[in-house]
């Protein structure tokens, strides 16, 4: 049976606070990054990293609220070939883990657009720019976005980006947050090229059960995971902005 659930995305962008003072529709669950659990009393469940440090966690938890740490969201990615091929961060990690903990019909990101400009880079102020770390799984934010919008639409969920920011790292369409009760189209997505990025994953084998990736890094070759990303800008080439096709192939060239 075809899920009704939408599941939101909410980071730390100064866009985030939009979502303070929207309704939530009974279909809809709040999954916070990290500080957002600030933004609103009602999420449902708030992902952080385990070094996370306890001062900035949730100081108030109802019965059905959920901390969600690395013991549930790295199963999930791995059922979706693993963080070094998702990209090491909390934005990709959170939408993989609703993938696989949840099965949304929609994944609508806010407060994700992983830009950082001027003092208040965040809605709390000025934050650490995770996501623009030098880190072999992120050389292209926008291919990693492209992969998780073409693995969402083979399990028949539409992933849309409700920013109202000039600029994002985020491929997936532009949507009003009104327009999350609509039956949201599934990207149409270039098949065969999303199935040569699942192949060549698997030829290179970069797969860390643990999800610490960064202990063997040093095996990953750039040159191959340039190569992966490539495919996968391939398979949503028809869905994005010219600009934003640019703009990732510099950073992989």
């Amino acid at each position: 049976m075809k899920s009704d659930l939408i599941v939101l995305i909410l980071g730390s962008a100064p866009d985030a606070m939009r979502a303070a003072g929207w309704s939530k529709p009974a279909s809809c669950k709040i999954a916070s990054i990290n500080n957002a659990w600030k933004v609103r009393d009602d999420w449902d469940y708030c992902i952080c990293p385990d070094d996370f440090p306890a001062e900035r966690r949730p100081d108030r938890i109802n019965g059905e609220q959920a901390l969600i740490d690395s013991s549930m969201y790295v199963p999930a990615n791995n059922q979706f070939g693993g963080i070094v091929y998702a990209g090491g961060t909390m934005a990709f990690t959170a939408g993989y883990w609703a993938l696989g903990a949840l099965k949304p019909r929609v994944l609508a990101y806010l407060g994700c657009d992983m830009v950082y400009k001027g003092q208040n880079t965040h809605f709390y102020g000025r934050g650490a720019p995770d996501p623009l770390r030098d880190d072999v799984t992120l050389a292209s934010l926008e291919a990693k976005s492209a992969r998780l919008m073409t693995i969402a639409a083979k399990q028949h969920c539409a992933c849309v980006n409700l920013s109202q920011m000039q600029e994002s790292r985020l491929l997936f369409p532009r949507v009003s947050h009104t327009a999350l009760a609509a039956d949201l189209p599934i990207a149409t997505i270039d098949e065969d090229s999303a199935d040569r990025a699942l192949s060549l994953e698997q030829e290179a084998g970069y797969f860390v059960e643990s999800g610490l990736y960064w202990q063997d890094d040093a095996y990953f070759d750039p040159d191959i995971l340039a190569s992966i990303d490539g495919h996968w800008m391939s398979a949503v080439e028809k869905l994005v902005k010219p600009d934003s096709m640019t703009r990732s192939n510099n950073r992989l060239a």
